[in-house]
Formats: C-alpha cells, sequence, structure tokens
C-alpha cells in the first residue's frame, strides 16, 4: 500500500502527498509512521488514537489484517483506471534522461576556433612574406624598384596593368566622374553667386520639415522598443492579453535579517531538531508583519481621489473575498500577530507553534487545518495557496526551514487599454517605492523593486546623464568651430578664424536631424531614445568630416589667373563633391536598408539616420557653400570672424592659400613613412593578425543585456537585482496557453490534456510534469497547475464539492448545511466517470465559482478563475492555460535558454496532440518573453544587417566610381574588417550583442565609410605612375581632412562620456564609440593606403587622359604631378 502511493503527488502544491499524510516531509516517511500518524488523534482528523501493531503472525488472538491491496499501476475496479504517470511512478517507465551538451569544438585540446586561426594567420605569413620575398629578388635581379622608371623590356612589373590601352571600363568610368564633376562645379558656382536665395530656401525647407515635431511621439514603452509588432512573442503576448487579462504588475521585497543568528527548534514530543533561518525567528517576523501592515496602508492621490492597495490589487475572490493577494510567509499565520504566537502547551512544554504550523504548510500551503494541535488554516486570506519557494529564499534543496530571505509579493492588476486605472497604479507604485526607501529597521535588510522602477531609474539615468552629453557635444562644438581655421599670424587671429562658419556647419548637421525627426512625425513614426541619443552623434561625424574636406581643400587651393570667387569654389565643389557623394549617399543606402530589419530599433534608427544623412549632404552642397562664399568674402575684405561688420586692421597680407600644419605632416612625414617598403608588410601583418584574433573570437561574444546595467550605479534596483539571484529559488511564471476551440468536452480530447488517472502519458500536463523532472534542462520549476485534473476531483461524486439544491437545482457550496443539498452526480459506475458533453460544461462554472473552505479545498475560484475562458453563455471553452514556474533565471543566456526550452516544450505538446487528430496549437507565455525573443535571431539579424549595408555601400560605391570593381571591393573588405575587430573589441571589453549594440555596429558600418571612401577614390582619381605613389597623394591629400574631420572631433566628445552615470551610456556609448573611431582611423589612414599600395586598381587612363587634357597650358598643369 506504501509502494502505491508514495509516489502521489498534491495538485495543489506540488509535493508528494505523503508529506501530508505522514506528519513530516515526504522523504522521511515509511510505511510504519505512516499508518502510527494516520492512526493518532493529534493529527486533527482521527476521533480517538489506534494503536497499530505491525507483524505476520497472530498476537493475543488478532489476525493480521491481509487485505489484498492493488499497485498504483492496476486498476481497482471496472470504472477507476490505473494512476497516472504522474502519481506512479511505475506507470511512467524510465526516467526521462536530458540529451548530453553539446561537446564543445576542439583541435589538440584547444579551442578550435583559435586553432584555425592561429594556423590561418601563420599560413598568410609564410605566403605573404614568400610573395614579398619573390619580387624584392625579383627586383635585385633586374635592378629596378617600384619608385624607379620601370624599363620596358623588363618582364615584372608591379603596374605593367598601366601600360597600354584603356580597359572598356575606363572611358565609362571618366564620363560618369566627368558628369559629376560639371554638375557640382555649376552648381557650386550658382550657390556662390546667389547666396540669398539659396539660404532663403534652404532655411524654408528647414522649417517645414522640422515643424513635423510638433507631431512628434516618443516611444518609451518597452514592449514597442524591444518587440516587432508581427513578431511570434508580441503576437502570443497580445493573444493572452485579450484571453486572460494583462499579467499582473509586481512590487515586491526581499527581506534579511543580517543581525540575527539561526535557532534550533527541539519538537514536542518526539523528532529531530530543526534549525530556522534568521528571518523565520519570531521578532523579526512581527516586525515585517509590522511593515507588511504599514504597505498595505500606504495611500496616494490620483486626480484628487485617495489610492490605496485595495484598490488596485489582485483580489481574486473579489467580491466574496475582497483581501489583496499578498505572496507571503505570513499568510500562513492569516497576516495576524496573535495567529503567530499562538501555541498549545502546559506549564512545561509547548506543543505547537508557529514552528510547527510552518513545518506543516510548507508541505501543505493549500490545506485548510493543519494536523498539528493548533489546527489553523495555511490556505492564504485570498484564497490562494502561497507556495513556499515563492516567499522564501536563500534555502538548500527544499529545507524551507533554512531560508535565509523572505520574499513578499503585492500583485497588482495590470490593464489592457486603461490609461487612467494604470495611472491610478502608477500613483500607488511611486509612494510605494517613496515608503520603503524611506523605511529604517536596523534588524532588517530590505531589497525592492516596484512594476514601474526599472522606468523611472533610466528616465532619471536619462536625466543624469544629459549633461555629459551635452559638454560632449560642447566640446566637439568648439573643436570644430576653432580648428576649422587656419592663422596665418597673430594680426589676422580674428579674420581667419572661422568660428561663425564653424557654427553655421553645426547648426546644419543639427538642423538635419531635425528635419529628419520632423519627416517622420509628420508620418506618425514614433521617436526612440536611441535616435536621439545616436542619431545626432552619427550626423556630426558624417557632416563634419565633408565641412573639413570642403573648407581645407579650398584653403590649400590657389585662385587661378582671371578666375573669380564663385568659379573658384565651383570648381573646388567639382573636385570633392563626389567624395562626398560617395560617403554620403554610401552611407544612406546602407542605413535605408538596414531599415528592413525586424527589429524595431534597428528599424527606427535606421531610417532616421538614412533621412538625416541625406538631408546632411543636401544641406552642405547648398547652404554651407553659399556660406562659405559669404565667409570668403568676409575674410578677403578683412572684416572680423563674428563681428562681419568690424573691418579689421591691414597687415597688407591678405588672403592666399596654403597648407596646415596638419596637412605638412601628412604630406612630407607620415605618409613616406607609412609607404615605407620595410613597414607596409609590418602594418599588414599587424592588421591581418588583429582580424584573425577578432574571428577567433567571434562566437564568444555574449549574447543580451544584463538589466543590472541599464540602472544607474546608485540606484536601489541594482540591490534587488543582486538579491534576486543570490536568493530566490523559482523564476517567473510560465503559462502554456491551449488556444481556443479545442475540445474538452470528449473523453480523447480529455485524455490529450489532463494528467490525472485514465489520461494519456503524452498528454499536455504530463509533458510539462516531465520537463520539470528536468528542471536543470528545461528550467521549467515544478509541476504545472491543472485547473482540468482539479475539476474532475472537484466534480466527483466521491468528494463534498459539488452540490446542488434539490429543488433549484442551484449551485450549494460545501460548507453549506442544509439537507436539500445533493451530490452533483450519484455513486454510481457511470457517475463516478469523467463527465463529458453537456454535463461536462454544466458544472464547470460552478467549479470556477466555488471558494475554497474547510469542507472542500479544491473550488477553483482563486486558483483558476481567470484560467479558463468560457464563452457563448457558458457553452463552450474558449482558451486555456496551464501555469507552472520557470526555474530561477540570472543571466541573459539563462532568460534565453528558458525561453527555448519552453517553446521546444509547447512545440512537442502541439505535435503530439496532432498526431492525434488535434489541430490547434499551444504556445508558453511568459513576462520576459517579449523582451528577449530578439536574442533568438539576433546572430541573424546582424548577419542581414550588416551583409545589407555592405552590399549597399558596395553597389553605391561601384557606381559612384564609375565601375571601379576592385576599389569597391578594397573599400568593403576594410569596412568589413572594421566590423570583424569591432567583434573583438566587444568580447575584450565585455559589450554583449543586443539591440543596443546592433545599431552601433550599423552605425559604425556608416562611420567607416567616412574614414575610407575619400582615401579610395582619392586613390583612383590620381593620375602618378605607382600605386606607391597614388597611395600616398591620396594619403596626404585625403587624410589631414579625415583626421582632423572626423577622429579628433569624435575623439573629444567621446573622452567626455567616459565620465557618465549611467552603466549603459560607459559601455555601449563611450567603449563602442571609442572602438569605432580608433579602428576606423587606424583602418582608414594606416591600413587602407598599404593596401592600396600593394593591391590597388591601375590607373584609369581615361581619367587620366580627361584630367591632363583639362589641364594643358594652364598652370594647374604643372600641380598634377605634385
Amino acid at each position: 500500500m506504501y509502494n502505491a502511493c508514495r509516489d502521489v503527488e498534491a495538485p495543489s502544491s506540488n509535493e508528494k502527498a505523503l508529506g501530508l499524510l505522514c506528519g513530516r516531509d515526504a522523504r522521511a516517511c515509511n510505511a510504519t509512521n505512516w499508518i502510527e500518524y494516520m492512526f493518532n488523534k493529534d493529527n486533527g482528523q482521527a476521533p480517538f488514537t489506534i494503536i497499530p501493531m505491525f507483524s505476520d503472525l497472530s498476537i493475543l488472538g488478532m489476525e493480521p489484517m491481509r487485505n489484498a491491496t492493488k499497485g498504483c499501476n492496476e486498476s481497482i475496479d471496472e470504472v477507476t483506471g490505473p494512476c497516472s504517470c504522474q502519481d506512479c511512478s511505475v506507470v511512467c517507465g524510465p526516467k526521462p534522461q536530458p540529451p548530453p551538451p553539446p561537446m564543445p569544438w576542439r583541435i589538440w585540446g584547444l579551442d578550435a576556433m583559435y586553432v584555425i586561426m592561429w594556423v590561418t594567420y601563420v599560413a598568410f605569413l609564410f605566403v605573404f612574406f614568400g610573395a614579398l620575398l619573390a619580387v624584392w629578388c625579383h627586383r635585385r635581379r633586374y635592378f629596378v624598384s617600384e619608385y624607379t622608371p620601370i624599363d620596358s623590356n623588363i618582364a615584372f612589373s608591379v603596374n605593367s596593368s598601366d601600360k597600354g590601352e584603356a580597359s572598356c571600363c575606363d572611358p565609362l568610368g571618366a564620363a560618369f566622374d566627368d558628369c559629376l564633376r560639371r554638375m557640382f562645379t555649376k552648381w557650386g558656382a550658382f550657390c556662390v553667386r546667389n547666396p540669398t536665395c539659396i539660404i532663403f530656401f534652404s532655411l524654408a525647407f528647414i522649417t517645414v520639415c522640422s515643424s513635423g515635431l510638433v507631431f512628434v511621439q516618443v516611444t518609451t514603452n518597452p514592449v514597442e522598443l524591444w518587440s516587432a509588432p508581427h513578431s511570434q512573442a508580441r503576437l502570443e503576448k497580445e493573444y493572452f492579453d485579450k484571453h486572460f487579462g494583462p499579467f499582473f504588475r509586481t512590487e515586491q521585497l526581499i527581506i534579511q535579517a543580517p543581525n540575527t543568528s539561526v535557532h534550533i527548534y527541539e519538537p514536542y514530543p518526539a523528532g529531530a531538531d530543526v534549525p530556522f533561518g534568521p528571518p523565520l525567528n519570531k521578532e523579526i517576523l512581527h516586525q515585517v508583519l509590522d511593515l507588511q501592515i504599514a504597505i498595505e496602508s500606504i495611500t496616494a492621490s490620483y486626480n484628487n481621489e485617495t489610492v490605496t492597495l485595495q484598490d488596485i490589487c489582485v483580489a481574486p475572490l473579489s467580491p466574496y473575498n475582497k483581501n489583496c493577494t499578498i505572496m507571503s510567509v505570513l499568510n500562513y499565520f492569516q497576516n495576524s500577530h496573535a495567529v503567530l504566537d499562538s501555541q498549545v502547551g502546559d506549564d512545561f512544554f509547548i506543543y505547537a507553534d508557529y514552528h510547527t504550523h510552518f513545518l506543516y504548510c510548507v508541505r501543505a500551503p493549500a490545506s485548510l487545518n493543519d494536523t498539528s494541535l493548533l489546527h489553523g488554516p495555511c490556505l492564504g486570506t485570498f484564497g490562494g495557496p502561497v507556495f513556499p519557494w515563492l516567499v522564501l529564499g536563500g534555502y538548500d534543496d527544499q529545507n524551507y526551514n533554512n531560508a535565509t530571505a523572505l520574499v513578499i509579493t503585492f500583485p497588482v492588476n495590470n490593464y489592457y487599454n486603461d490609461t487612467e486605472k494604470l495611472q491610478r497604479a502608477w500613483a500607488w507604485e511611486k509612494e510605494f517605492i517613496s515608503f520603503v526607501r524611506n523605511y529604517k529597521n536596523p534588524n532588517l535588510t530590505i531589497s525592492f523593486t516596484a512594476e514601474r522602477s526599472i522606468e523611472d531609474e533610466l528616465n532619471r539615468e536619462s536625466n543624469s546623464d544629459v549633461f555629459t552629453v551635452i559638454i560632449s557635444y560642447v566640446v566637439m562644438f568648439l573643436y570644430i568651430s576653432l580648428a576649422l581655421g587656419h592663422i596665418q599670424s597673430c594680426s589676422r587671429l580674428l579674420v581667419d578664424s572661422k568660428i561663425s562658419l564653424g557654427i553655421a556647419g553645426i547648426l546644419i548637421v543639427l538642423s538635419s536631424v531635425a528635419c529628419s525627426l520632423g519627416i517622420f512625425s509628420y508620418m506618425g513614426m514614433p521617436l526612440t531614445l536611441i535616435v536621439i541619443e545616436v542619431i545626432p552623434f552619427l550626423v556630426l561625424a558624417v557632416g563634419v568630416d565633408n565641412i573639413f574636406i570642403l573648407v581645407q581643400t579650398y584653403q590649400r587651393d590657389e585662385r587661378l589667373q582671371e578666375e573669380t570667387l564663385d568659379q573658384q569654389l565651383g570648381r573646388i565643389l567639382g573636385e570633392v563633391a563626389p567624395t562626398m557623394f560617395l560617403s554620403s549617399f554610401s552611407e544612406t543606402s546602407a542605413f535605408f536598408f538596414g531599415a528592413l530589419s525586424s527589429m524595431p530599433a534597428v528599424h527606427t534608427f535606421s531610417l532616421f539616420a538614412g533621412m538625416a544623412v541625406l538631408i546632411d549632404f543636401l544641406l552642405q552642397i547648398t547652404c554651407f557653400v553659399s556660406l562659405l562664399g559669404l565667409d570668403i568674402k568676409r575674410q578677403e575684405k578683412n572684416h572680423l570672424d563674428i563681428l562681419c561688420c568690424v573691418r579689421g586692421a591691414d597687415d597688407g597680407q591678405g588672403t592666399h592659400a596654403s597648407e596646415s600644419y596638419l596637412f605638412r605632416f601628412f604630406k612630407n612625414y607620415f605618409a613616406p613613412l607609412l609607404l615605407k617598403d620595410w613597414l607596409r608588410p609590418i602594418v599588414v601583418a599587424v592588421f591581418v593578425g588583429v582580424l584573425s584574433f577578432s574571428v577567433a573570437v567571434l562566437n564568444k561574444v555574449d549574447i543580451g543585456l544584463d538589466q543590472s546595467l541599464s540602472m544607474p550605479n546608485d540606484s536601489y534596483v541594482i540591490d534587488y537585482f543582486k538579491s534576486l539571484g543570490q536568493y530566490l529559488h523559482s523564476g517567473p511564471p510560465v503559462y502554456f496557453v491551449l488556444e481556443e476551440g479545442y475540445n474538452y468536452s470528449s473523453r480523447r480530447g480529455q485524455n490529450m490534456v489532463c494528467g490525472g488517472m485514465g489520461c494519456d502519458n503524452d498528454s499536455l500536463v504530463q509533458q510539462i510534469f516531465n520537463a520539470a523532472e528536468l528542471d536543470t534542462y528545461t528550467r521549467v520549476g515544478f509541476a504545472p497547475s491543472s485547473w482540468i485534473d482539479d475539476y474532475f476531483d472537484w466534480v466527483s461524486p466521491q468528494s463534498s464539492c459539488c452540490r446542488l439544491y434539490n429543488v433549484t437545482h442551484q449551485f450549494c457550496n460545501a460548507s453549506v448545511m442544509d439537507p436539500t443539498c445533493v451530490r452533483c452526480r450519484p455513486l454510481t459506475p457511470e457517475g463516478k466517470q469523467r463527465p463529458q458533453g453537456k454535463e461536462f460544461m454544466k458544472f464547470l462554472p460552478m467549479f470556477l465559482s466555488d471558494n475554497p473552505n474547510p469542507k472542500c479545498g479544491k473550488g477553483g475560484h482563486a486558483a483558476y478563475g481567470s484560467a479558463v475562458n468560457i464563452v457563448g453563455d457558458d457553452t463552450y471553452i474558449g482558451a486555456t492555460y496551464f501555469m507552472t514556474y520557470h526555474t530561477i533565471l540570472k543571466t541573459s543566456a539563462d532568460y534565453i535558454d528558458a525561453m527555448k526550452k519552453a517553446r521546444l516544450i509547447a512545440s512537442n505538446i502541439t505535435e503530439t496532440m496532432r498526431s492525434k487528430g488535434s489541430d490547434y496549437r499551444v504556445f508558453p507565455y511568459s513576462v520576459f518573453y517579449v523582451f528577449y525573443e530578439q536574442y533568438l535571431t539576433i546572430i541573424d539579424d546582424t548577419i542581414f544587417n550588416l551583409s545589407v549595408s555592405l552590399g549597399s555601400i558596395f553597389l553605391v560605391t561601384l557606381v559612384v566610381l564609375g565601375c571601379e570593381l576592385w576599389s569597391a571591393v578594397i573599400m568593403c573588405i576594410t569596412i568589413a574588417m572594421i566590423l570583424v575587430n569591432m567583434f573583438g573589441v566587444m568580447w575584450l571589453w565585455g559589450i554583449s550583442l543586443n539591440a543596443v549594440s546592433l545599431v552601433n555596429l550599423v552605425m559604425s558600418c556608416g562611420i567607416s565609410v567616412e574614414f575610407c571612401s575619400h582615401i579610395t577614390r582619392a586613390f583612383t582619381m590620381s593620375t602618378k605612375g605607382s600605386r606607391v605613389s597614388r597611395a600616398e597623394e591620396a594619403l596626404a591629400h585625403m587624410g589631414s581632412s579625415v583626421f582632423s574631420g572626423i577622429t579628433l572631433t569624435k575623439f573629444g566628445g567621446i573622452v567626455v562620456l567616459a565620465f557618465a552615470k549611467s552603466q549603459i551610456f560607459e559601455i555601449f556609448y563611450f567603449r563602442m564609440y571609442l572602438a569605432m573611431v580608433l579602428l576606423g582611423a587606424t583602418h582608414g589612414l594606416i591600413f587602407l593606403p598599404v593596401l592600396l599600395s600593394y593591391i590597388g586598381p591601375s590607373v584609369n587612363k581615361a581619367k587620366r587622359h580627361t584630367t591632363y587634357e583639362r589641364y594643358r597650358g594652364t598652370e594647374r598643369e604643372r600641380l598634377l604631378n605634385f
């Protein structure tokens, strides 16, 4: 008999039933002490004590009872079947085993990626230096160098392809480039000649576009920020909210008693000593109860109305019982100081007190009568069970008495599209936070959170870092304003400075951002915080670079004879605008294609960024060119900067072309040194080595976003997150939802779902139970609560739960003492079977409205009132759910894995049911799924977004450079190296891959274009004789502008971000921005010129011929030989 009962589960607590019937933990229960306890009147159920005698022989003339017993896998009669798998391990067969963890990929005992990349790198070095040695030997043989004239009789030449006729694509490229040059030349001259008209229309355009900001909407709802509208998790959340109501809001406290020690409880008259953890000291419990009652008494004000916890709390038995749900160990004592102090004893011994009641309730939380002499209820005052794993923390195994923390949870109603009621909850939560933060008790340490805490702290964090961000931009603005000017002498300091032009350039950049925001606000597209924080930084990098290129090219240019200012600036714009067009259009296309992403954060950022970069380019080649012309006229008239009406002292020098110190440094020192024969191989070896390392760690970058990183360093929520991982033993609840339409009234349909007697061994409930047996693998911590199994127990004629008035046939609660109340179903073989068809639906509404009471603890109102949708005037069942809990989840990887495993379980259940003829889907839902679903596909999303961006950059570069295929390939290779190295930095610096970092990666792809495109185009436009000379010329002409325009501008602003209080700013903005600027600068200004000097495309003969023809007979002809 003991063997048949030992595996039986108590559905209400998911504990072994013998734990209730034995008076001790089920693991300490055996056949003899079970019978002894059942026969003892102290159990509260037996009317008198019976002394059992265990013997196979006759004693005092009494024969041993030899009644046959049935095994749990045997049927008692024709009606009652064997026990289910949950209650009888013999029926189940072997316990399922989790699959073995995947073996790490290793070669020679080392990480395979490290080995592969190390071998690849060594092989590359061998081939690369071998090829260099072969070339060197070849040159030594013929006494030739790339820097000397190459004899046509020599068989080998690095630039042999530069000789001969132009290829078929060369004329096309030359024609396209000439077309761009002519177009921008005419346009630049027009802008300089008509500044008033251009500036007026530019301001009008900015005004019209920016006016859309009056319609701006800022999205702060985290669901909309991180989950795509048509994603699986979002659709499942909406289904759940629609059918069962939104998941409740949570206010939670984790309480420790650091100044209290463990105490020992000595049960009387017998039993082993039981240690009780510090927070389970009675004095501590009284203090915690005082705190709990004080929180219940908190009031808030909203719209001149008083809001109390009673107004917003979850009260499952309302209106019959309006007590709020409070998940607290003190609910075992009915939240009463008197009940906590109650005890039974005499002058010598205490037979029962709060210790005995606690030990019973943690085994039977749904009990209405403990079996000690106290005979008190364990069921919470709100009508539901208080599971020990939800209210206790820091215990080992299932020894709840060893708890080192108490957990108190106040569930508050959430509301589906009811802002007014939500605001009432927000108002009360604000007072709750204020109360707990100011609560002082030297005996208690409290970590806490409210539903609004994270959003509040994010807002506080954003406000606290506003000053830091402003300083960052001020530093960049000051640098730009001062660096644009080229001071030729101290006497001309106020004349040659370009502070006003720099400020105008900055305002144009900011105006482009405002226009982008305004245009999409017209369309009703909401803003996100990522857009507001990131796009100004991006557009400033892109826009300032173009400004520096345009201004510094003018400063180095000598006006030709009989050339007017508008012609000169038109000519300069014709030279530099194509490279500005290349970079800007590449970035615009990359961002617009990036908007194909399904991730809301990336989608929104890409749209706003693409539009901002495009508008910035348009304003630069219109408004800024006109402003530059006006500023040059001011300078030539010797008027002061800013105070343009004041004329400066005329020193007779005037304005003339000159080279800046930075330009001369790049031209005379940096470029020649970098392209030395001995240094170029070292550069290639170092950069390929860094690339190899980054590839090796590519698969080791963490995925997810640690919640604590999103909080300020001084946030109280960080303490809560630490306590959460340290003390809690259960994770968030998970609901397995069976979609509407399923037939529960047929025996076949019931067997596919239920988990009790006669149910399928692969039913829905049974599969979740099996998953809970493998909790470390599946992350499902407990067997599910099954409404259908409790309903079958409730409606069974053997119980006293389901009763009707024999005249009215209305439901009669089990607590009603009325002779006219009779059983719902007769005690016949047919009555003992499960209800089916119309009978199933007849009693189900009664079950779901029945409150638990001492006569019947199975009433489903509190436990399942929201779990079953009854539709069509109580004629059929809609959607239902079966709830359990995840195991404790501490890291992003835990949350991601829990969601994956829950979906796998639900998928298996769905497939099993479909194989038996059911067409309805089962899906899991937990409140965090909608935030973590993005990480299931983030690797694919990252590859897609970066590949699409790179592909669009390649196509634009190919077209704008005039079908220069190899140039486009080299540029994209360099950008790809920057992106891969970004992952290496992420691994080294502990930056995880998530939506924020993916946005930064997409942005780094765009900024990398700025570092690479100008150098690449300058190389293709150069007409020098060798690749090394062309690379040197490209670096000398464009390197200083790129370095001063992007690197120094951004570096100053980025360093300030290191002082941000926000961890997310420090990690995802300071670290990633610094990495993208340094990697972009080193690759664009060091690696790319070296790569071009080795494998750059040959000179375009058609372009060379066109250039010589254009300047033949002019003084600029001599400049072509630089």
